[in-house]
């Protein structure tokens, strides 16, 4: 810029602001305190703005911004932590959101944009959504230990007709219910509902209370699926009928969630 249309500029500035930036003398310009100032902030500006120039780019390569990802709570204890730790690794610049959620609950704010990914037990997918099978285990059936260990303990599906159950109620993921009631029919018996639980970590408690069993994914407990520690036991049934553990996602989705869904593969079988 020329020296004229530069004296203008700042004279203008000068007028807006009320004050005097620069002290003139005919042989040299200086900054006035206020001009310091102004200078000080002005530059702060620029960094922030080129930091957001930045910050844009990197969420726009996947590197940086906002992932929200809800999780039914069996998820927490087998597939999320690798999952989370493999992404992590790849991007320490993401600020992960995690929470605790119901299936049908997860897959509806997806739909409207609260979550980026849900990890559910869900086998339909709404059209506008993307769904990946990450696990498919068969049920366990879960009886208190001591129940196990007894002669006259249940020794498979049919044998518990006669006994109370702890039930996931249908609205919390009605998949996994229907396909726990099918399991009960194809055995000959409608079962005796007679506890509610929230979760499947909370059937896994409530059975080790002894209130009653329940059908369970294999992955449902930490310790092998025939000796399950804290006063239960999972024990394998023969034809087992399986229920999945899939991430849910929007079609139009973000280059954060695709590589979430990346990590969440790829840990799968570790």
């Amino acid at each position: 810029m020329s020296q004229p249309p530069l004296s203008q500029a700042i004279k203008a500035l000068e007028q807006r602001l009320g004050v005097t930036l620069l002290h003139r003398t005919t042989r040299v310009v200086t900054l006035t305190p206020a001009g310091s100032v102004f200078l000080d902030a002005c530059r702060a500006l620029i960094r922030a703005a080129e930091a957001a120039d930045a910050a844009a780019r990197q969420a726009a390569d996947g590197q940086a911004g906002m992932l929200r990802i809800g999780a039914v709570t069996s998820a927490f204890s087998d597939l999320l932590p690798p999952a989370l730790e493999l992404f992590r690794a790849t991007h320490p610049r993401v600020d992960v959101r995690v929470e605790e959620i119901d299936t049908h609950v997860a897959v509806q704010a997806v739909r409207r944009r609260d979550l980026d990914v849900a990890l559910v037990r869900q086998l339909a997918t709404p059209p506008d959504c993307k769904r990946l099978t990450l696990r498919r285990e068969p049920f366990v059936l879960a009886v208190p230990a001591s129940w196990a260990t007894a002669t006259d303990g249940p020794t498979d599906l049919a044998s518990t007709a006669e006994l109370p159950w702890v039930w996931l109620p249908r609205h919390i993921s009605p998949d996994y219910h229907d396909q726990v009631v099918a399991c009960c029919r194809a055995a000959g018996f409608a079962p005796d509902a007679r506890h509610s639980a929230r979760s499947i970590t909370s059937q896994l408690a409530m059975v080790a209370c002894c209130l009653g069993v329940a059908l369970v994914p294999e992955s449902a407990a930490s310790a092998p699926p025939d000796a399950v520690g804290g006063g239960a036991r999972l024990l394998r049934l023969p034809r087992s009928a399986t229920i999945d553990l899939a991430a849910v996602w929007r079609r139009e989705s973000s280059s954060l969630t695709d590589s979430f869904i990346a990590s969440a593969q790829a840990t799968v079988g570790r």
